[in-house]
């Protein structure tokens, strides 16, 4: 038919979608569309659409972030792939695989896989367990991870469980708060990252704070010696040595970046904590996944932030749009990085857990599973579907293409060896 569309998108939020094809953020009010929006439009997307084509989407960009969060299948297509879609056409989207077809052709998209029990593993195809966590920012997405069949929350992103006050939160305020994540969690173990401030997530009582934020500047463990911020984070672990008591806590201190750093945080952050619960560190830069073999020797786990360790990898900032394009998930070098850390870290590299959308992008976490991790954080959206792709997964023959993809000359040839 000469109308029939065929398309091939990037897949981002797995899924099978399918309706009329509307325009704009408003297109979600109506039941049963495909929402075609722009960047821009992504904090005005209204309502919940079945599916969203986002053009020119940043994968690593913390807005397009949100779109994993709400857990609606989405593929991501370019300015003139857009152009060819006409609204009111009937469509099918594969937020898998990125297929973006006319309802009048054949699709192979997948169904929803069933969820494995909450609190347990994954296991490979050669029994290799996998520990897939679920990252959340609310206590909806904390209930999806349970629902979803997620092993434990790996973290969760408390600078989102700020309310919109215009006072700094207290302990009762943290208490309550992360009550409410716990209970919506339970029975699942809960990892608390600690305020993690940075310049597009400042609260309306740190928007005097301007000056030196970057992608690169004041944020994270940086502004934990600076008021407000400080008191903020002392109730935090004033809340959390409280609930102690009555969840399995662990928390995780972010944005380190030397060793020195890592020491003295990790000894202060103790100092308010039962000695009991784990304390972690956030690495997110080179420097610091470097050094991460004498990192063990003070942090009880690691979590690595792929998302700000590409924006410092490739020296772009992940929300500028003219520079996205250099945050390539597939590009040889990152895997030769990454390898280069798994190695680094030897015996320790099961205390690693990976954070980020890096391994929630179709193909990848199998690269990622054969340089040796096992443990990701992901959006709580995502578990069933990633548990499907590690039951599918032969780790012997992962470590091979993982040295196919490294061995890799550009992204291109290491996209075609990952996705067949």
């Amino acid at each position: 038919m000469d109308n029939e569309i065929r398309m091939q998108a990037m897949g981002y939020v797995p899924g099978r979608a399918h309706g009329v094809l509307r325009l704009g953020p408003d297109a979600g009010a109506c039941d049963g569309t495909i929402a075609l929006i722009y960047r821009e439009e992504i904090a005005a997307l209204c309502g919940d659409p079945a599916g969203i084509i986002l053009v020119d989407g940043a994968p690593f960009a913390h807005k397009t972030i949100e779109l994993l969060a709400r857990g609606i299948p989405t593929v991501i297509v370019d300015a003139t792939s857009a152009a060819a879609l006409r609204e009111g056409t009937r469509l099918l989207i594969d937020g898998l695989t990125g297929r973006i077809c006319s309802t009048t052709g054949s699709s192979d998209a997948a169904d929803a896989p069933r969820p494995h029990p909450a609190g347990t593993t994954t296991q490979s195809a050669d029994g290799v367990s996998v520990e897939l966590l679920a990252s959340v920012r609310s206590e909806s997405a904390a209930r999806r991870a349970v629902e979803g069949g997620a092993a434990a929350i790996g973290l969760v992103r408390s600078e989102y469980l700020l309310g919109a006050g215009e006072s700094p939160p207290n302990t009762a305020y943290w208490k309550q708060t992360l009550t409410g994540v716990c209970e919506a969690a339970a029975p699942l173990p809960v990892t608390v990252r600690l305020l993690d401030v940075a310049p597009d997530k400042l609260p309306r009582w740190l928007a005097n704070i301007t000056e030196g934020h970057s992608a690169l500047g004041m944020q994270g463990v940086r502004l934990f010696g600076v008021e407000p911020v400080a008191g903020v984070v002392n109730a935090q672990l004033d809340a959390l040595a409280e609930l102690s008591e009555q969840y399995q806590l662990r928390v995780l201190v972010p944005f380190l970046t030397r060793f020195e750093e890592l020491s003295r945080w990790i000894e202060l952050v103790r100092q308010r904590l039962p000695a009991t619960m784990p304390v972690g560190a956030m690495v997110e830069t080179p420097a610091a996944a470097l050094d991460i073999a004498t990192w063990f020797d003070v942090a009880d786990f690691i979590a690595i932030g792929c998302n700000d360790l590409m924006q410092c990898l490739f020296a772009a900032d992940r929300d500028q749009p003219a520079v996205s394009g250099y945050l390539d998930p597939w590009s040889p070098v990152l895997y030769r990085f990454l390898r280069q850390v798994a190695a680094s870290a030897a015996g320790n590299v099961r205390k690693i857990q990976l954070c980020g959308v890096l391994p929630q992008l179709n193909g990848v976490l199998a690269v990622l599973l054969g340089l040796g991790y096992r443990a990701f954080s992901v959006d709580a959206a995502l578990v069933p579907w990633l548990a499907a792709a590690v039951a599918a997964t032969h780790v012997g023959q992962a470590a091979e293409l993982a040295s196919t993809v490294c061995d890799a000359r550009t992204s291109q040839d290491a996209r075609k060896l990952a996705i067949k």
